[in-house]
């Protein structure tokens, strides 16, 4: 194979990957989105459901382990919330909302725990 024909398939690979990386988060904004429009009508179940199929499709994907956390907050599975809300802040460290939400969460959160008596 000539090195013009090994240069064109490494261009068909990437722009193949690019493509799929694209429907990829598509598809998980879609999820994230259903998610969101079922969680404002108290279906946070369904919310969860969505936000973790949408993780799953895209598991760089921010918003949807934000919002997971903020469902799991809601649903009372704090472990969980945590690990979500640490999860969307290691992918965007820089995300305000993802950082005043977990702020919020650790500042609620750690001190019922603290006032417990139990470990964080």
């Amino acid at each position: 194979m000539s090195a013009r024909h090994l240069v064109i398939g490494l261009l068909l690979a990437l722009a193949s990957a690019s493509t799929v990386w694209a429907d990829q988060r598509g598809d998980a904004k879609k999820q994230v989105e259903f998610g969101i429009q079922v969680a404002q009508r108290g279906l946070w179940r369904e919310a969860i459901y969505r936000w973790e199929r949408a993780a799953q499709i895209d598991p760089t994907y921010a918003a949807a382990f934000n919002n997971l956390a903020v469902a799991y907050e809601h649903e009372g599975q704090l472990a969980k919330a945590r690990e979500a809300y640490e999860k969307a802040l290691a992918l965007e460290p820089n995300n305000a909302l993802v950082r005043q939400n977990y702020d919020l969460f650790k500042e609620i959160n750690d001190r019922a725990l603290q006032k417990d008596g139990r470990q964080l």
